[in-house]
């Protein structure tokens, strides 16, 4: 399969492409800093210069022309609430849009454990402007036509993946982000996940069968 990844050198991005390369599809991965090409070619993915930002209907076209499926794994980080808006829920947007006019139909949102238009989050938190972005784009990629699907992790870790996750907490807990991006690998490879949001932990049951047990 030919996966454009946005946001190629993210944390959860730079362990995914590997897997993904060695699972063998294509991956290109959209990075908007030269310095960093070299760090997405180590993983096998095809560096993509582009800040995601700038881009117009065209420009979003011409990116993903091709691919067969778009992981969404880019973020703004934080700090920052009018560029949160502008990555978080404006590209995501218009690269969901863009991916409708050309006819890629399966796309990957990751997302994290809790996002939805109820969040919960106070206003003057500085949570708030990227839960309001999540929770548009989610939202804006659920009434699209695309094959798409949520994954929405709780809160990071830099732990050695077990490979092993819980799909079934009533409350976020935490996540590898190895196991994210494990996750991503074998989401790709199970189309019936589509239209589904799959909130995850880690926990005790192998990321395969996890998903198999949902689908």
């Amino acid at each position: 399969m030919k996966i454009m990844l946005i946001g190629g050198h993210g944390r959860i991005a730079l362990l995914a492409a590997p897997l993904l390369v060695q699972a063998g599809h294509e991956v290109g991965a959209a990075i908007r800093d030269p310095a960093h090409s070299a760090d997405v070619e180590a993983t096998g993915a095809r560096p993509v210069l582009q800040d995601v930002q700038d881009l117009d209907p065209a420009g979003w076209d011409a990116l993903l022309r091709g691919a067969e499926a778009v992981v969404w794994s880019a973020g703004a980080g934080g700090g920052n609430p009018a560029r949160t808006r502008a990555i978080d829920q404006e590209a995501a947007i218009a690269s969901m849009d863009a991916a409708q006019r050309i006819g890629v139909r399966r796309y990957l949102m990751v997302s994290y454990f809790g996002a939805s238009r109820e969040h919960g989050v106070p206003q003057d938190d500085p949570f708030f402007a990227y839960a309001e972005a999540k929770a548009a784009a989610d939202a804006h990629l659920r009434g699209t036509g695309l094959d798409w699907t949520i994954l929405a992790p709780s809160a990071l870790t830099v732990e050695e993946p077990s490979g092993r996750i819980d799909l079934g907490a009533a409350a976020a807990g935490s996540i590898s982000r190895g196991n994210v991006a494990r996750m991503i690998v074998e989401t790709l490879a199970r189309p019936a996940l589509a239209g589904r949001f799959l909130a995850a932990n880690d926990g005790e049951q192998e990321i395969g069968a996890a998903l198999d047990a949902v689908s």
